[in-house]
């Protein structure tokens, strides 16, 4: 299972000395990264503060930065957080069990999510 996902942010952190960084890695999240961040401080007083913490936790780098903490995902432009929230939510999200199907017109076998839904 992979845990550990490479990405390439569109316009990328620049920091003090104006130097672009782009490219890092972000990790799954566990229970414990989403719980603790509920209960940080900045968080408890700005609730929107929880996307910040959530993602300093689970950016394990950014190429070129010593760590990633709060601070460095306040700064990122609004684009480069909306493309690692997007990020965040695919790679965590619980993938729909898939089952193997024969089509019954031309006897194909396709992979399809399976539908819990039911009726009544």
């Amino acid at each position: 299972m992979e845990t550990v996902y490479e990405f390439t942010l569109p316009r990328g952190y620049v920091d003090s000395d104006g130097v672009v960084h782009r490219r890092g890695k972000m990790r799954l999240a566990t229970a414990g990264d989403e719980i603790s961040a509920t209960r940080d401080p900045r968080v408890l007083s700005n609730p929107s503060y929880l996307t910040i913490v959530i993602l300093a936790k689970v950016i394990t780098e950014i190429e070129g930065l010593p760590t990633v903490v709060p601070n460095v995902v306040e700064h990122l432009f609004t684009a480069d957080l909306a493309f690692l929230q997007d990020m965040y939510q695919r790679i965590n999200d619980v993938e729909p069990p898939m089952m193997k199907v024969v089509c019954p017109h031309c006897g194909e076998v396709i992979e399809t999510p399976v539908n819990f839904t039911m009726e009544g």
